[in-house]
C-alpha cells in the first residue's frame, strides 16, 4: 500500500485554501487541482510499504506540541503550485525526529528537502499567484496522521490509516 505521513487540515484552514484555488482558477491557471478532501501537507512520504502497524508505532514514538502554522506566500515546484507557511521551526524539529524513528525502524521514506506546504494544483499553466491572493490566516494544528493513497477510478483518495495526537492541547 502507498503510505505517507501528514497534517490534515480543519475546516477553517480547508475553506481558505480552497477559496486561494478558486482566486488561482479565476487568473487563468489551468490543471490539475487538489481535491478538497485532498488537501493536506505531508511531513513524509514512504511510498509502497506493507506494514502500517509499524509506520503508526514510529509516528506514536515522537512527542508533539501542537503546530501553529500560518498559511503565508505561493510557491512553485516546476508546474506544480503550492501554499507555504510561517511559523515551521517546531514543525521542522518535529519533522527530523519523525524521520529518525522511521529511520531507526528501517522504513523507508523520500529524502527531499522539507519543505512545509499546500499543493494547489499540479501541471499547472499560467500567470503566477500573487502574494496577495494568500490570507494570513493561522490555524493549531494537532494532529499526525498516517495516510494510505490509493487510486480510484474518480482520482486519488487518501484515508488516515493512523494517528498521534499533540501531547498537549490548545
Amino acid at each position: 500500500m502507498r503510505l505517507f505521513i501528514a497534517l490534515n487540515f480543519g475546516k477553517e484552514l480547508l475553506d481558505a485554501i480552497t477559496g486561494v484555488q478558486a482566486e488561482i482558477r479565476k487568473l487563468g491557471i489551468r490543471g490539475n487541482y487538489t481535491k478538497p478532501a485532498n488537501l493536506h501537507l505531508t511531513l513524509a512520504f514512504i511510498g509502497e510499504y506493507n506494514d502500517p502497524a509499524k509506520v503508526t508505532r514510529a509516528i506514536r514514538s515522537v512527542q508533539f506540541e501542537p503546530f501553529k502554522l500560518t498559511l503565508s506566500r505561493p510557491g512553485r515546484f516546476g508546474d506544480l503550485r503550492w501554499l507555504g507557511f510561517t511559523g515551521t521551526e517546531e514543525l521542522e524539529q518535529y519533522v527530523v525526529k519523525l524521520k529518525k524513528a522511521l529511520t531507526a525502524e528501517g522504513i523507508p521514506f523520500d529524502g527531499k528537502r522539507f519543505t512545509p506546504h499546500v499543493t494547489l494544483v499540479r501541471r499547472a499553466d499560467g500567470p503566477e499567484l500573487p502574494e496577495s491572493a494568500v490570507p494570513g490566516l493561522q490555524s493549531t494544528l494537532s494532529r499526525v496522521s498516517l495516510m494510505r493513497s490509493d487510486r480510484t477510478d474518480a482520482g486519488m483518495r487518501y484515508t488516515e490509516i493512523g494517528f498521534q495526537m499533540a501531547s498537549a492541547q490548545i
